[in-house]
C-alpha cells in the first residue's frame, strides 16, 4: 500500500478543483450524502455511527414472515415520497463531470436511481435499485409502482398513514401491529417478493464488484462523494485504490472509514463542494493547470 500522506482539509474547494482538473479518468463512488438534498435521509452521523435503527437484514427478511410484513408496511408509506424524489445539484454536478469526459465510472451505493435521472450514463448501481422488485423464487422482476398498487389494494386501511422517512424508501412506523398486514406474493409463481437491492447481510453480486474493480484499475484517481465508507462493500474500493497508489479525495460531512487513506478531504455538503462543476469554474481551472 502507498505511504499515507498528511491529509489536507479543503473547505475553499481550490484543492478539490485542482484534484478534478489534474486527473483525466476519475473513479467516483457516491453514497447517501448525495441524496439528502432530495429529501432522502442518510444513515450515519458525523462520527460514522447509526442515526437510527439499522436496516433489516437479508436473513431476517427471508426467514421471518413478520419481518416482511413490517418491511412492506413501512415501504408502502415511505414509497409515496421516495418514489417521487428528484435529483439535486450534487447529481447534476456529477452528470456534468461525466459530460466533461473525466469520469471512468460512477459507482453508487444509493438505490434511488437519481444519478441516472440527472443525466449520468456511466453508472453502476452497486446495491441495486429500489424501483424494481425481484421474486426470490422465479427471479422475475416487477416495477415497484405495480407492487405499490398491490399493497394498497390488499391493505386499504394503511393508505392514510404517514410517518418520517427512512433512508431505504420506507418510513418510521413504530408501535403498530404488523401481523394483519397482507404482503402480496409473486404474481407469476407465488414466491417471496423482495426489493431488488442488496440488504445488510447479503453479498453484492460478484459481477458488479468485478466491473467496478476493472474501472478502478483503469482510473487515475478516486473521488468519494457523500459516503462514510463504513460498509465494506464501499470501503474495499478505497483500500484497493490506496494499495495501487492512486490518489483519493473525499467529500463528506464527518468521519469516513478511509480517512487514513485520503490525500484530500472536503468537509462540506456535497452540493456546496461540487458547485463549481455547475458554474463553469472547473473548465477554467483545467485550462489554468494545463
Amino acid at each position: 500500500m502507498a505511504p499515507v500522506q498528511a491529509m489536507p482539509v479543503d473547505n475553499g474547494n481550490d484543492a478539490l478543483q485542482d484534484f478534478i482538473a489534474t486527473h483525466r479518468r476519475l473513479f467516483v463512488l457516491t453514497g447517501a450524502g448525495c441524496s439528502t438534498d432530495s429529501g432522502i435521509p442518510d444513515y450515519r452521523d458525523a462520527h460514522g455511527g447509526w442515526k437510527r435503527t439499522q436496516p433489516v437484514t437479508y436473513q431476517a427478511f427471508m426467514g421471518e414472515a413478520l419481518t416482511r410484513q413490517r418491511y412492506w408496511a413501512r415501504s408502502l408509506v415511505g414509497w409515496r415520497r421516495f418514489g417521487h424524489a428528484q435529483p439535486n445539484d450534487t447529481h447534476r454536478a456529477l452528470a456534468r463531470l461525466e459530460d466533461s469526459g473525466k469520469l471512468q465510472l460512477l459507482l453508487t451505493q444509493n438505490v434511488d436511481g437519481l444519478h441516472q435521472l440527472a443525466g449520468s450514463r456511466s453508472v453502476l448501481d452497486m446495491h441495486g435499485r429500489l424501483d424494481t422488485v425481484r421474486c426470490m423464487d422465479c427471479e422475475r422482476r416487477s416495477p415497484r409502482h405495480a407492487v405499490q398498487q398491490a399493497l394498497l389494494a390488499l391493505n386499504p386501511g394503511w393508505s392514510h398513514l404517514d410517518a418520517a422517512d427512512a433512508p431505504d424508501g420506507d418510513a418510521e412506523l413504530d408501535g403498530l401491529d404488523f401481523s394483519t398486514f397482507s404482503v402480496p406474493p409473486c404474481p407469476h409463481c407465488g414466491g417471496i417478493l423482495k426489493p431488488d437491492v442488496v440488504f445488510f447481510g447479503e453479498n453484492v453480486p460478484r459481477d458488479r464488484v468485478t466491473t467496478a474493480m476493472q474501472a478502478l484499475e483503469a482510473a487515475d484517481a478516486m473521488l468519494v462523494v457523500g459516503s462514510s465508507l463504513m460498509v465494506f462493500s464501499g470501503y474495499r474500493f478505497a483500500h484497493a485504490a490506496a494499495k495501487a497508489g492512486k490518489p483519493i479525495a473525499a467529500v463528506n460531512l464527518g468521519r469516513t472509514r478511509a480517512d487514513p487513506l485520503l490525500g484530500l478531504k472536503v468537509e462540506q455538503s456535497c452540493a456546496k463542494a461540487l458547485a463549481f462543476l455547475l458554474s463553469g469554474e472547473s473548465a477554467a481551472r483545467a485550462e489554468e493547470i494545463a
